[in-house]
């Protein structure tokens, strides 16, 4: 008997601690045999092309999670940084590049200083950056889409592949790796991770706490700066008017991958899962309409969507409380 409820048992924790990824294996196995080309070359490039700016967004938050935070910001900060990267971009790809990545970093910067020295809730400050983002973006675009050159190299960024893997999924990985070691082999993870966990006995312990706060907030708003870059680059244009709701979905999928919103527990790697997840319900209901017998409504899909957050979010609240405490 003992034999057999152990591997029952393993099972079980492994379903509560990977329910995401559990939940997404089954997607894309019921999808796979539902859909003709849902497995096709061009609907897996298309997908991950697109969601790339989502992940890096993810990235950026789960930081700012972890830490015991929240950034209402980034999806502002993308479009910002969409728009100053296709302001400079006349001037070559790695112009509009570093122009839309230092906007998202200065804004970063500012939300990380401004929650440390005034000592105000990351959410009053991130929104306030939000509307003043925005609007800093229709300003500089003078609310119509900035155009950038469809053929030149700084589209590649967006458009272009490498070896057949789209440039944005390329540049994904390569950060999804860096913040993974970053977040679970540096002294910064392990002082972000504290601080969430516990921000009065890190201080205690000496941990530098509100340099780490900068750190991720400044980290947070140069990803969303990239993502603003990508956003460009895939749409031949900066968006000012792009970005709407995109925090809410950063947050959802980091929410999602398991990582906790009170902060001190988390994965760049599951927030992966989480962004990956909430775009795969879109990607199925495209399908599902294509095929013609139902048609649902843009504002249906949304309903579909929060309705799923919801019930992945009670899975994943009823998971966390039926593991033992730490």
């Amino acid at each position: 008997m003992t034999g057999s409820t152990l591997p029952a048992s393993r099972v079980s924790r492994l379903l509560r601690g990977q329910g995401a990824l559990v939940a997404l294996v089954i997607l894309v196995a019921l999808a796979s045999v539902l859909y003709t080309g849902f497995l096709s070359t061009y609907n897996i490039s298309s997908f991950f092309r697109y969601n790339a700016m989502f992940m890096l967004l993810g990235i950026g938050m789960t930081f700012v999670i972890i830490t015991g935070g929240i950034d209402l910001s980034v999806g502002s900060v993308a479009a910002l940084g969409s728009v100053a990267a296709a302001l400079a971009s006349p001037h070559g790809a790695l112009a509009g590049i570093l122009a839309g990545v230092l906007a998202g970093t200065v804004v970063g910067l500012l939300n990380g200083v401004l929650i440390t020295r005034l000592r105000v809730e990351p959410f009053i400050i991130t929104l306030g950056t939000f509307l003043g983002a925005r609007g800093a973006a229709q300003y500089f675009s003078q609310r119509a889409a900035v155009p950038v050159d469809s053929g030149g190299p700084f589209a590649q960024v967006g458009q272009g592949d490498l070896l057949g893997i789209p440039v944005p999924v390329l540049i994904v990985a390569v950060i999804l790796a860096a913040a993974g070691a970053a977040l679970h082999g540096t002294r910064f993870g392990r002082t972000a991770l504290s601080t969430g966990d516990n921000e009065d006995a890190a201080r205690l312990m000496g941990l530098q706490v509100d340099r780490v706060k900068v750190q991720v907030y400044t980290l947070s708003g140069l990803l969303a700066g990239l993502a603003g870059v990508i956003l460009a680059a895939q749409f031949g244009a900066g968006q000012p008017t792009e970005g709407v709701g995109w925090e809410l979905t950063a947050i959802a999928g980091v929410v999602v991958g398991g990582t906790l919103l009170s902060g001190g527990r988390g994965s760049v790697f599951s927030t992966m899962v989480g962004i990956v997840l909430l775009g795969l319900i879109f990607n199925i209901l495209n399908f599902e309409n294509g095929r013609g017998v139902i048609t649902i409504d843009v504002f249906w899909q949304n309903v579909i969507r929060g309705v799923f957050l919801l019930a992945v979010v009670l899975l994943q609240t009823r998971s966390m409380r039926a593991r033992p405490p730490r």
